[in-house]
């Protein structure tokens, strides 16, 4: 491998994906087809991810089977379902196509995207931060957290409680803002590619844009097995918040070793989807596995 390639690929491949991504959409809306174009762009971060996460792994073990592929995919069809669901409803309803026009709606198109994520953010931030000092809603999102590799499979691996509370923290935001619904479908794609990006493992240097973006190096922070770093960089696409309200985490230089969780989580995707209903009976079970495997 030229050296002097792979490192233009660490440096350049995050401003890429989301770049060339935001093209193909683009096309899309000039062609009137941006839901078609949007799976298009999609597809394509997940072609370049996976020639990326063979050439240039973050870490090298990440790459071995865990077990958890089948359950990863299965929790990101259930709950990309429902979410799915749930916007159609709210949409069948008139609840997004039908309300009255703001003042952004003529705005620039750059801006009422700009003015969406922000105020997206603010529900997405309290809601993330939440999960993690709330036990109650820790243990829908501990589903989440309990890999111990990070790679673009398992990017939608949550609990469909999980999700839908994301979604029902960030949408008034969205409505109350008065963007045209182009804007929110800009808002929604832009959440979705950095989204699969932040859980890849390819060894990307995104020096400053980790100052205003959520980047894979500063959500493999977030994902740190030791709270007092895992609480941190709520973020969902930028790190405004964190660092408007303390908890941003950002060491240039250094990586984070172990993540996962300290609780039980049962290895089967069933068991998964009903340890949150059933949380202490699942940690005394763990306690007791744990025990007999000593």
């Amino acid at each position: 491998m030229d050296r002097g390639v792979a490192d233009a690929a660490r440096r350049w491949a995050w401003p890429f994906l989301v770049a060339s991504a935001c093209a193909i959409l683009a096309a899309g809306f000039a062609r009137g087809t941006p839901t078609l174009f949007f799976n298009l762009s999609y597809a394509w971060i997940i072609a370049w991810l996976l020639l990326l996460e063979a050439w240039l792994p973050f870490r090298a073990s990440w790459r071995r089977p865990d077990g958890q592929i089948l359950h990863d995919l299965g929790h990101t069809l259930l709950n990309k379902g429902l979410v799915q669901l749930l916007i159609i409803t709210l949409a069948g309803r008139g609840v997004l196509e039908q309300r009255a026009p703001g003042l952004l709606a003529t705005a620039p198109m750059a801006l009422q995207v700009a003015v969406g994520l922000v105020a997206s953010e603010f529900g997405l931030y309290w809601a993330h931060r939440l999960k993690h000092e709330w036990p109650a809603l820790w243990r829908f999102h501990a589903v989440h957290h309990s890999v111990r590799k990070l790679w673009l499979v398992n990017t939608g691996r949550f609990h469909f409680v999980d999700s839908l509370l994301a979604v029902a923290a960030s949408l008034p935001g969205l409505l109350l803002t008065g963007i045209s619904m182009d804007a929110i479908i800009w808002v929604s794609a832009i959440t979705a590619y950095i989204g699969i990006l932040t859980h890849c493992n390819v060894d990307m240097r995104c020096g400053r844009l980790s100052l205003v973006f959520n980047t894979p190096n500063l959500h493999r922070w977030h994902h740190a097995i030791d709270a007092s770093i895992g609480n941190s960089n709520y973020g969902e696409n930028l790190v405004l918040w964190d660092r408007l309200l303390g908890t941003f985490h950002h060491r240039p230089g250094a990586e984070v070793e172990t993540i996962g969780i300290r609780e039980f989580m049962p290895a089967g995707f069933l068991g998964q989807l009903a340890a949150p209903f059933r949380w202490r009976r699942c940690q005394a079970e763990g306690v007791s596995t744990a025990g007999e495997g000593r």
